[in-house]
């Protein structure tokens, strides 16, 4: 079977990508319980897109997630993994995703995974 060359993109002027400390505590609540507490966020912020806190995997609630076999891939960032949230409200798949070998460029967030906003409160300060 051939496999399709995927194009790999550099951020750059036209399609900025930083990804920085978040410099405060970030919190992120699924029915209003604590899944994720931690001081180590980094926020990735990427062209005109919201800003994103990505969550160092070690300060999440290991009981809440459960791995998907759903796959994304960004030229930008590489291929994406995801999980399934469960909570007291149920079940949510693939509500957080995690780029286990991201691209250079974005290095700095191997490790941490993300949650969709719409499915959990994520407060920061």
């Amino acid at each position: 079977m051939e496999r399709t060359a995927r194009t790999v993109k550099t951020p750059g002027p036209d399609h900025p990508i930083t990804v920085e400390p978040t410099g405060a505590r970030v919190v992120v609540r699924a029915g209003g319980e604590v899944i994720a507490d931690t001081a180590r966020a980094l926020t990735l912020r990427e062209a005109d897109y919201p800003a994103v806190q990505y969550i160092p995997l070690d300060d999440v609630d290991a009981n809440v997630l459960r791995p998907t076999g759903t796959a994304t891939y960004c030229p930008y960032k590489g291929d994406a993994s995801y999980y399934t949230l469960t909570g007291p409200g149920g079940d949510v798949t693939d509500a957080v995703w995690t780029y286990r070998q991201p691209y250079d460029a974005v290095g700095l967030i191997a490790g941490h995974v993300a949650f969709y906003p719409q499915h959990v409160e994520i407060e920061v300060g």
